[in-house]
């Protein structure tokens, strides 16, 4: 058996590489060497690749801080090779077991056989099942097709011919070096089988942002890195095969790419010499084969940078406009950026947003009520998804989405929402963002979270680049602000002041308020209220922001066993699509999921049931029972999200995992707070003390009086 030498360059994937090496140790072709190549890594990382370097004696962990890049790692881990073939292999990446053994038995006489790639977001093993025979494809005319993700993964090179034609990796720039070793490569052989079996799994990182993959890299990094392998590859193959492969391979992604990415005259001065460079060594005859565009895109860069700059201008406006045809959101988004954001704007408007327009509620609304009660010298705009409200003060009510709302979003000087504003909207300087969030976080947030099970694979990307635009950010208490500012990297000003929606609960927190709230919703005065208040499952969804939720609540039970003392109010979280069906039941539930204001329903329960919701953290302000029906805690712990705290031990009441348990723990409520009594006020003190019913006051004082 001949050996395989696998070159895995490592930089900080210390989440990562625990698997990605199980993969490898796991194959079927057991003659192999891995040499883990420690590109200049930090110390935790490091010190993971001594300890698991130990696991198996044929890893050998080389450390390479001379340069940064991954180019250099696998030069490095070429030149100390000892194996009669090479694979490169990426450190967050995995393979099934046969990969190596079918790649291994079918090279044959080859110096170069492929696999096949398949990409994933998650970095968790996935099972491929063989039929047996061996799939193949011959490339010799039509070989550079295999360059079509310009990557060196998944081929085996024998080291002969590595040596031979002298391949290596480009050490000056950070993407695309792989090109500059392949494509040679490709030249100097006359075929390459292609096993579509030997499946290699291209692991999608689910955090660009932090810790990127080498395609999650800054688009001007990017094409920087392109224009100058190409130029460094046009020298050597001018009049070959490749280079009309690479001419072809500059203008399109010129067209895919580079002519997006220059939006600004910063951006144009960045990049255009490396392209003009380029520009230059594409054959007359070949330009003179584009369209009319490109052919004049060309001739005008090599005219001068001014000149060009007024086509980029152009096409960015005609780009704009096609898109902004295409359905009435984008044409209204077009007048937005176009001509709204022209306009002055208005240093009293202020535009508010709950839960994407869904209700009037939440932090926006306490802290436009506080403004309002105060005669603060204001126009207000509340958006909302569909009907207008009956809500005081008379404010301009906008429809999400509606032209109006593009309109008064570009005019008012305040932006005030709980949910990220639109990705789209982007920012002017003179707009001021008040991000008052929605709740003190249980479940791992953004950049705490490894794999992401939501509909949004780009969640963590588009979460920061949101965010970069809040200019305040409200914390209830000093365990959320440590994790605001680590899991959104958020470093502008916290407001610590508690949350203006719990002001209600200091406030109104008395008989007679409590007795109106009862009758203005029609629940039985002479029942006590049970407030059953779940969150939804990151797996379980319909589309992005709308997610399912399967009731494992038994309200005939509930219903038999309870229904004498209690009533039950069902209140879902907002990205739950679909209704409960509570037919048959109205005498007992009462859903309340398209009540706005969930603090209400706080005020008039007696006991709450929740799971993983962060509404507990508000609740427990009245110190009022709290149960936990957590009937799939270890799917949602270890698999989906994740917990900040130690369920088990810290929350002010038990975990329930039955109806039956529920029920019991209801008729048995004094005994279970007597039992959590210690517990609760421990809770208390860690998560509530900021909070006295003057939040809003506080919070208004700062932003809007400052």
């Amino acid at each position: 058996m001949k050996k395989v030498s696998i070159i895995v360059p490592v930089y900080n994937t210390e989440k990562f590489i625990d698997k990605s090496l199980n993969s490898l140790l796991s194959q079927s072709y057991s003659n192999f060497e891995v040499l883990l190549i420690n590109n200049g890594s930090n110390v935790e990382c490091t010190e993971h690749l001594e300890k698991i370097s130990k696991k198996d004696n044929r890893i050998r962990l080389l450390h390479y801080n001379h340069e940064i890049g991954v180019g250099a790692a696998r030069n490095f881990g070429i030149e100390n090779a000892l194996g009669e073939f090479i694979y490169f292999f990426d450190s967050d990446d995995y393979l099934p077991e046969k990969t190596l053994e079918i790649l291994v038995d079918n090279i044959k006489y080859h110096n170069i056989i492929r696999g096949k790639f398949k990409h994933t977001n998650f970095g968790t093993g996935v099972t491929i099942v063989l039929d047996g025979l061996f799939s193949s494809k011959l490339y010799s005319k039509n070989k550079f097709k295999l360059l079509k993700n310009k990557s060196a993964l998944n081929y085996l090179i024998r080291k002969d011919f590595i040596e031979d034609y002298q391949l290596r990796f480009s050490e000056e720039v950070t993407v695309y070096s792989d090109l500059m070793f392949i494509l040679p490569a490709l030249v100097n052989v006359e075929q390459i089988p292609f096993a579509k079996d030997a499946i290699y799994f291209k692991r999608k990182r689910n955090d660009p942002i932090s810790n990127p993959a080498l395609s999650q890299i800054d688009h001007a990094e990017r094409a920087k890195g392109f224009l100058h392998v190409y130029n460094e590859l046009r020298e050597n193959y001018y009049n070959h095969e490749a280079g009309t492969f690479l001419d072809k391979q500059l203008l399109n992604y010129y067209r895919r790419s580079i002519i997006i990415l220059l939006k600004n005259e910063k951006e144009i001065d960045n990049i255009y010499n490396h392209l003009v460079f380029a520009f230059k060594k594409i054959p007359t005859d070949f330009i003179n084969k584009q369209d009319i565009v490109l052919k004049k895109d060309i001739k005008t860069a090599l005219k001068g940078k001014n000149e060009y700059a007024k086509i980029i201008s152009r096409h960015q406006l005609l780009r704009d406009i096609r898109e902004g045809l295409k359905t009435q959101r984008k044409f209204y988004l077009l007048i937005y950026r176009r001509i709204f954001n022209k306009f002055k704007v208005k240093k009293n408007m202020v535009f508010f947003e709950s839960f994407l327009g869904k209700s009037y509620s939440d932090n926006p609304k306490y802290i436009y009520e506080h403004m309002l009660e105060n005669n603060m010298n204001y126009k207000f705009i509340w958006c909302f998804r569909e009907k207008k409200r009956n809500i005081p003060g008379n404010p301009v009510q906008v429809k999400r989405f509606s032209l109006r709302y593009y309109y008064y979003l570009a005019r008012s000087k305040f932006w005030v929402s709980n949910i990220r504003l639109p990705k789209s909207l982007g920012k002017r300087d003179e707009h001021i963002y008040l991000q008052t969030w929605h709740g003190t976080p249980l479940k791992t947030l953004v950049f705490d979270q490894e794999d992401i099970y939501s509909a949004d694979p780009n969640y963590k990307k588009n979460f920061y680049e949101q965010s970069r635009r809040w200019d305040y950010l409200i914390s209830p208490n000093k365990y959320s602000s440590d994790i605001f500012k680590r899991a959104f990297k958020y470093d502008n000003q916290l407001l610590e002041y508690g949350y203006p929606r719990n002001d209600i609960l200091y406030n109104k927190n008395n008989i007679n308020q409590i007795d109106i709230i009862k009758k203005r919703l029609n629940i039985p005065a002479e029942k006590k209220v049970i407030l059953y208040a779940p969150t939804w499952r990151d797996d379980e969804f319909y589309s992005r922001g709308n997610y399912k939720f399967t009731l494992q609540m038994d309200f005939e039970e509930m219903r038999n066993k309870l229904s004498d003392e209690y009533v039950l109010l069902l209140r879902t979280h907002y990205h739950i699509a679909n209704k409960i069906d509570i037919t048959g039941y109205e005498d007992f539930v009462f859903d309340f999921s398209a009540h706005d204001d969930i603090a209400e329903l706080y005020l008039v329960s007696d006991i709450l049931i929740t799971d993983y919701s962060s509404v507990f953290f508000d609740y427990a302000h009245l110190q009022r029972p709290i149960l936990f029906y957590t009937y799939d805690l270890e799917k949602y712990r270890d698999t989906l999200r994740g917990f900040y705290i130690n369920m088990e031990k810290e929350v002010p009441g038990p975990l329930l995992m039955t109806t039956s348990e529920v029920v019991n723990a209801i008729k048995n409520i004094e005994n279970i707070n007597h039992e959590y009594k210690e517990k609760y006020n421990q809770f208390y003190d860690k998560y509530c003390l900021w909070d006295d019913g003057m939040a809003s006051k506080k919070i208004v004082e700062q932003v809007f009086n400052n």
